[in-house]
C-alpha cells in the first residue's frame, strides 16, 4: 500500500513551529548557542552574559579593550551570526 501524500518530517516540524510561533524562540537560542563557534573559545571565555531583546543582542564583557575590537567589527559579527543560525534575528549588538 503506497501513500503519495507523504510529506517530510522535518518540513512537518517547521510548519508546526511556524504555526505555534516557536521559530523565533527557537532561532534566538540558536544564535546564543553559535556565539562561542563564530568568535572562538578565547572570545567566548570573556562574555559574562548573552541575551536578546527586540533584535538586539546585549553582550556583557569582562575586557575593556575586547569590547573596543568587537565594536569596529560589529556589522560583519552581526551577518556572521545570522548566517550561522540561517535567519535574520539579530539587527544589532549591544556591547557593555
Amino acid at each position: 500500500m503506497k501513500r503519495n501524500n507523504a510529506e517530510k518530517i522535518g518540513m512537518l516540524i517547521n510548519q508546526y513551529l511556524r504555526q505555534e510561533s516557536l521559530e523565533g524562540p527557537l532561532n534566538e537560542r540558536r544564535l546564543l548557542n553559535s556565539w562561542g563557534e563564530v568568535l572562538g573559545p578565547t572570545i567566548a571565555s570573556y562574555t559574562q552574559e548573552l541575551y536578546i531583546r527586540n533584535q538586539t543582542l546585549y553582550v556583557h564583557l569582562t575586557s575593556a579593550s575586547l569590547r573596543q575590537e568587537l565594536m569596529m567589527g560589529r556589522e560583519l559579527l552581526i551577518q556572521s551570526l545570522n548566517q550561522k543560525v540561517g535567519a535574520s534575528v539579530i539587527t544589532n549588538i549591544i556591547f557593555r
